[in-house]
């Protein structure tokens, strides 16, 4: 008989085992993505220093137009410090701020924090007539629509907030979720950059075509929102798409295609306010064509509760463009006394005083506004230009005006140029 081979050392034997007691698979968790690097937008070369060439002396030297350097950055926009803001910005972003926790350079991964910076900045620069600047350092994000700002992320079926604004948070994986492709950067930063990154490249017709794909992009979670009635959702959704809408009718004025903007506007809806057609006329009397602008006051319906205002403010406009300035003024006198203290009423009715001969009754109307802590660039504008009209004193009136608003501790705004003097 022959014996059986012998047994190999460290052969495991075959072992029959029943599919009952096999053992699960493993689940692997995908790997967490790696955090972006986002310290190209920390370069100090990115950002332009501001000098204060431009800034009247009164704004220069007043305590009420000094903030401290510890004030955050928030309040300093809340307060009306633009000017300020951006610098702090600026310097938080670069490394160089100040020693507060607050001011602190960022971490090159938190992207959070780096575009909520970077949104204050070019805002701010917008809201200081720095436009220009704004333009050169909206360059540094480069292509939004690249996959870089692209993340995956997992939002449950039953929870479409996570899509309204995911760029509030990152929203946690949960079961059952499906993978979603959402932009990191900020909404309103994407919109505002459109425009400056236009400008800075020199190329008008770019906004016209990133305007239209970031309302491709809203229409599709507006339509992911709606499958799943989040009603929230979905009026934010409807005001981004109308907001884009109307500034696509921007970016065509200034292409100078007036006719453009207004056979754009006149493709979308009329909201229950009747913004479409008061915009539409206002396109109109800028372009000169007075009848179609009265065209579209006839459009619109005088709702009870507010009196009628906006079609009351384009009749008075289209009375001055047709010099009927007699009938404008009892217009703006009718508006002034509904509106008390209303700026653009106040403002439009010495324009109207100005023309019927009334120039020292508009002026001492400007001069009151002013009192009131009203110093807006267009009130100032015409009040300087009637001191031109008045006397040739007018460049020491104008920066008499310059020390009395800088006095002002109340003001709307509180930082001023020598443009907004016409010093």
């Amino acid at each position: 008989m022959l014996s059986p081979p012998p047994r190999t050392p460290g052969a495991a034997s075959p072992v029959m085992r029943s599919p009952s007691h096999s053992p699960a698979p493993i689940a692997r968790r995908p790997a967490p993505p790696r955090p972006r690097d986002f310290s190209f937008l920390l370069r100090p070369e990115i950002y332009h220093p501001l000098p204060p060439h431009n800034i009247p002396p009164a704004f220069r030297n007043s305590l009420h137009n000094q903030p401290s350097t510890e004030t955050p950055i928030p309040e300093l926009v809340a307060q009306g410090h633009f000017r300020a803001a951006a610098i702090a910005a600026a310097q938080t972003l670069s490394g160089i701020g100040g020693p507060s926790p607050a001011q602190a350079q960022p971490d090159p991964t938190d992207h959070e924090r780096i575009f909520d910076l970077f949104y204050t900045r070019l805002a701010c620069l917008t809201l200081i007539d720095a436009t220009s600047l704004a333009a050169q350092e909206v360059k540094a994000l480069g292509d939004l629509s690249s996959t870089f700002y692209y993340q995956t992320i997992s939002s449950p079926t039953d929870n479409p907030s996570v899509l309204a604004d995911v760029e509030q948070g990152q929203p946690k994986p949960r079961p059952h979720a499906q993978q979603t492709q959402v932009h990191i950067v900020p909404w309103d930063l994407r919109v505002l950059a459109v425009r400056l990154q236009a400008l800075g490249f020199g190329d008008p017709r770019r906004s016209i075509m990133s305007y239209y794909e970031l309302a491709r992009e809203a229409r599709a979670r507006l339509a992911e929102v709606s499958a799943r009635h989040d009603h929230s959702a979905m009026e934010l959704w409807k005001a981004r798409l109308a907001d884009l809408g109307l500034r696509v009718a921007g970016a065509l004025v200034e292409m100078e295609d007036i006719t453009g903007a207004i056979c754009h506007l006149r493709s979308l809806p009329q909201n229950n306010d009747g913004t479409r057609a008061v915009r539409e006329a206002l396109l109109w009397l800028h372009l000169g064509d007075v009848e179609n602008a009265k065209r579209c006051v006839g459009e619109l319906v005088a709702p009870e509760d507010e009196h009628g205002v906006a079609i009351r403010v384009l009749q008075g406009l289209c009375q001055m463009a047709d010099g009927e300035y007699d009938a404008a003024l009892e217009t703006w006198r009718g508006l002034s006394m509904l509106l008390p203290g209303d700026e653009m009423v106040g403002v439009n009715l010495a324009a109207c005083l100005l023309y019927v001969g009334k120039m020292e009754e508009g002026k001492a109307l400007l001069e009151n506004l002013v009192d009131a802590g009203r110093t807006s660039h267009t009130l100032l504008f015409n009040l300087t230009t009637m001191y031109e009209l008045s006397t040739d004193r007018a460049k020491a009136l104008k920066v008499k005006l310059s020390e009395k608003i800088a006095s002002l501790e109340h003001r709307d705004t509180k930082e001023k140029t020598n443009a907004d003097f016409k010093l």
